[in-house]
């Protein structure tokens, strides 16, 4: 990933996360003066005339209202971040991750929070369509339905790898 597509955390005036851009949108949002920087996570970039420091959180100057939802859609994106990025099987954390049915579809499993777990490649093709005792496989984590919650939308996977974006986020 170049210096170019990181992510940067983008806050509202009040210093509430709001989402996560990529380091071009920010420089964007900064040379702009749409928004102030309040982290440098990883140096410069340079142009032919002029140098940017690469942000890795920004403030809006003016709040956005966002709607607090209540339940999360059901998507590929949340359930990999309901799960943390591990496979429910063997616990491997890996971004190459794929989608399970532990009840297979064709076999009238219904497509929801409670019958969708993230499976590594390895384990799906394992599962195939058979059930868990039939394949004689066993879930690290029973499915949930997760809680909405203001941060939903920012990845798991960031909540825990940005150290200079801890003093932003909700413990």
């Amino acid at each position: 990933m170049g210096t170019i597509d990181l992510p940067v955390l983008v806050l509202n005036q009040n210093y509430e996360p709001l989402n996560i851009c990529r380091a071009r949108r920010a420089i964007v949002l900064l040379y702009q003066s749409k928004a102030e920087m309040l982290e440098n996570g990883v140096g410069l970039i340079y142009t032919a005339t002029r140098e940017f420091p690469v942000p890795s959180v920004i403030r809006l100057p003016y709040l956005v209202k966002r709607p607090f939802r209540v339940s999360r859609r059901l998507t590929r994106l949340e359930v990999f971040n309901r799960d943390h990025y591990s496979c429910q099987y063997c616990g491997k954390e890996t971004r190459q991750l794929t989608l399970d049915h532990i009840i297979p579809r064709f076999r009238g499993g219904p497509h929801t929070w409670e019958n969708l777990v993230s499976a590594c490649v390895p384990c799906n093709r394992r599962k195939a369509g058979k059930t868990l005792v039939e394949a004689g496989m066993k879930l690290l984590h029973p499915p949930t339905t997760p809680r909405g919650n203001r941060y939903s939308y920012i990845p798991s996977h960031y909540l825990e790898t940005r150290e200079e974006w801890q003093r932003y986020l909700p413990h």
